[in-house]
């Protein structure tokens, strides 16, 4: 346990979440799913058993800082790395796995995103276990997929060589990017594919070594920012360079080029919230609709979410299939089969 560190990506704005998610305040910060505790919170509270908090790290825009410190007090300050500005995740987990490297070249690692959902912690702790028993005595990275229950055309998908035994960790054939309808009832069908979380684990060496191989440039700017690591030179150092690295993705700069990439299905009931109508199916439900806030009354509606916890009181009739969500004086009113334009109906204006 001393020599596992957990990486959280927090940098998104969760722009699709709007308004209960801002840019000033994203949704990773926020309860959700109105249970006391924000998501990053909850991401945390799900891997304490499985390292010291002083081996937790959060990656995280500058903008962002002070709401880590104030919702993760016992990670240390000097663990909560800021981003001069986004680079994507390649550059984001470049940057924590060799500042980890510094102090701690054996660490095994595990990088997860911020604000994702799960509910069985239980079945996830034993499963992120197993990935680390496994990455800790061999060069390889596992990546967990999860059993998929539906044709979902918004996630990526990991397809493995062998799929008699769906709960072993398995070769990983390729990564295929997000499909249509057709495509996704297709994987379903075969057998053998699995929704992409985004949850890697791995040796500190065995990722920073394929960073060099596979994409040497970023590599040699992490080499630069290493030199000053833990110096009062750091920040101005990171300043300079990590706005130079190329935005790319994990997926593009590591785990589509190597041959050592391995899948452990996994089935503890995820989701990445990633849409009003994720977390509506997630609620408690009565008569299709689901809620989150003490004061909402709902007269004549079916299939709708209305998500205001700060309201006084909120009354909504006779909506099907709607979106109403309420957040700092900011209003969506918005059909769920919409909502893939609530980013654009936000940034417009009048």
């Amino acid at each position: 346990m001393g020599n596992n560190h957990i990486v959280i990506m927090a940098g998104g704005i969760g722009s699709r979440f709007w308004p209960m998610s801002t840019p000033q305040y994203p949704k990773q910060f926020i309860d959700v799913m109105g249970l006391g505790r924000s998501l990053i919170q909850m991401t945390v509270d799900r891997f304490s058993p499985l390292a010291p908090m002083s081996n937790f790290w959060v990656v995280t825009s500058r903008n962002y800082v002070d709401i880590v410190k104030e919702q993760l007090p016992d990670i240390p300050v000097e663990n909560i790395l800021a981003e001069p500005e986004p680079r994507n995740t390649a550059p984001c987990i470049a940057y924590a796995c060799w500042k980890i490297k510094k102090k701690h070249p054996d660490a095994n690692i595990v990088v997860t995103p911020s604000d994702a959902l799960v509910i069985n912690t239980t079945e996830y702790q034993r499963i992120i276990s197993k990935a680390l028993d496994f990455t800790k005595s061999s060069d390889s990275i596992v990546t967990i997929g999860i059993k998929p229950t539906r044709p979902e055309t918004g996630y990526g998908y990991i397809h493995v060589e062998n799929n008699s035994d769906d709960n072993d960790i398995k070769k990983v054939s390729e990564f295929k990017e997000k499909p249509d309808l057709v495509t996704a009832e297709q994987y379903l069908a075969a057998g053998g594919y699995y929704w992409n979380a985004g949850i890697f684990v791995w040796n500190v060496g065995t990722i920073t070594e394929a960073i060099k191989t596979f994409t040497p440039d970023l590599a040699e700017k992490m080499e630069v920012i290493s030199k000053s690591m833990y110096t009062d030179d750091e920040n101005a150092v990171l300043q300079r360079v990590f706005p130079t690295c190329e935005k790319i993705s994990i997926d593009y700069a590591v785990m589509e080029k190597s041959d050592a990439i391995y899948c452990l299905p996994a089935d503890f009931g995820w989701s990445d919230l990633g849409s009003w109508g994720s977390l509506r199916t997630l609620l408690p439900q009565d008569n299709g609709n689901a809620q989150v806030g003490e004061n909402i009354q709902l007269y004549n509606c079916r299939n709708s979410i209305v998500h205001a916890s700060d309201a006084k009181q909120v009354v909504v009739e006779g909506l099907d299939g709607y979106i109403v969500a309420l957040r700092d004086n900011r209003l969506l009113v918005c059909s769920l089969k919409n909502e893939q334009r609530i980013k654009e109906f936000s940034q417009k204006k009048q």
